[in-house]
């Protein structure tokens, strides 16, 4: 296919403009990050406040997504992505101006409700476009901008704080993201499969419940997204901080270091990863999950490197290492998701996920902050490994036992779909 040819696809302009919104919508849940110094500074916080933050805002995402993907099983999902990016650009801007810890609080709840909305809407958008063959590779492109993401929001907040103070950065990324909105109706669309089900009723939220009780390999993913997540979430919220303390960067220095050493190597391992998952499912879609766990078997032992007072490049190659294989195992989650899900449900499903994921990532944020005092970040950090080990030991026996089944029922039931 010609690359011009290619670009003008609606498939793939959804897929990229879904990108840049993932990267905005991770950008700005986790500046504050690179400007933990700052506040606690400006506001005399202590760990245990700072560690709220992340989690507040975890635990309202946590509150919202069943309600969020629920909703984008019913309502048009462009619709859904606007809104949410229009809220939390508003949300984020508003920051910029808190006078206290109690409205930094107040707004990263507030934050988490409407970033909430966006990722069940975006997937299942994701999927209304692209059959299995490109649906790995569109997703990867997704993840890409979500991880991208992370880098922006980190290094410009820090860099921002550093010159400017850090209400700066929080003032540009909103506003951006509302530009941004303006134009989202030029590239986003309904899927083919939606369009040509428009008579169809729409399921109901217990039926959706009760088929998603009846699929294992779902659960293993649910269970999966909670072990990864607390460990994940504790890395975005606590990492910069761990270079501000150990090695006296500046904030900008340390927001760039904690996000994009954590990032560069899963974007390459999310885009190496969408192109094997979509190899390996030619072979059979469960193999998907199996890529996943030997993925995150992998990853595991890289972070034990934070034992012993490492020095940078110790760090450096256990946060790259572990990312990496991370990453390739994140491009085949949401493709996996779409396999043993059918179609009218696929919503609800990520946004049950994005709940226990991010409630129990909220849980682990905190407890950091709890033990960060008696134990250090660099043994927190070290502990995540056993958390990897166990989620991919679960994936390789759903992938044995669960998920041929689960897959076959899936698409009958979204084949019956409006017949």
């Amino acid at each position: 296919m010609r690359t011009a040819n290619w670009i003008k696809e609606p498939r793939w302009q959804v897929a990229g403009f879904l990108a840049l919104a993932a990267a905005l919508n991770y950008a700005d849940r986790s500046a504050i990050s690179s400007v933990l110094p700052a506040l606690r500074a400006d506001f005399a916080l202590s760990d245990v406040q700072l560690g709220l933050l992340g989690s507040i805002f975890l635990w309202s995402y946590a509150l919202g997504s069943p309600f969020a993907g629920a909703m984008a099983d019913r309502w048009p999902r462009p619709r859904m992505v606007i809104v949410s990016l229009v809220l939390w650009s508003g949300i984020t801007a508003l920051m910029g101006a808190a006078n206290g810890f109690v409205m930094l609080l107040t707004l990263r709840f507030m934050l988490g409700l409407a970033e909430s909305l966006y990722l069940p809407a975006a997937t299942a958008l994701l999927a209304d476009h692209h059959e299995p063959a490109t649906r790995g590779k569109a997703m990867s492109i997704h993840s890409v901008g979500l991880n991208f993401g992370v880098v922006l929001g980190g290094a410009f907040a820090g860099y921002s704080a550093d010159h400017f103070g850090w209400r700066l950065g929080f003032w540009v990324l909103g506003l951006t993201g509302i530009v941004i909105a303006f134009a989202a109706r030029r590239f986003l669309s309904e899927g083919p499969q939606v369009v040509t089900r428009t008579a169809v009723v729409r399921p109901s939220v217990g039926e959706a419940w009760r088929y998603l009780a009846r699929v294992p390999s779902y659960h293993v993913l649910i269970a999966k997204a909670m072990l990864a997540g607390v460990g994940i979430w504790v890395f975005f919220n606590w990492l910069p901080l761990f270079f501000r303390e150990t090695f006296q960067m500046s904030l900008g220095g340390a927001g760039f270091a904690g996000t994009f050493m954590l990032q560069i190597s899963t974007v390459i391992g999310i885009a190496a990863g969408g192109w094997i998952s979509d190899r390996a499912a030619g072979r059979g879609v469960r193999h998907r999950m199996l890529i996943q766990g030997l993925s995150y078997l992998a990853a595991a032992p890289f972070l034990l490197l934070f034992l012993g007072q490492p020095s940078f490049a110790v760090v450096t190659v256990a946060v790259s290492f572990f990312s990496l294989f991370r990453g390739l195992g994140q491009a085949n989650e949401n493709p996996i998701i779409c396999e043993v899900v059918p179609v009218q449900f696929r919503s609800t499903a990520v946004g049950l996920m994005n709940t226990c994921a991010t409630a129990a990532g909220g849980a682990g944020v905190l407890l950091a902050g709890l033990l960060k005092k008696a134990f250090g970040l660099d043994a927190i950090f070290a502990g995540i490994s056993l958390l990897f080990v166990i989620a991919g030991l679960a994936l390789l026996v759903a992938y044995r036992y669960w998920m041929p089944r689960d897959t076959e029922r899936a698409a009958a039931y979204s084949k019956g779909w409006g017949s």
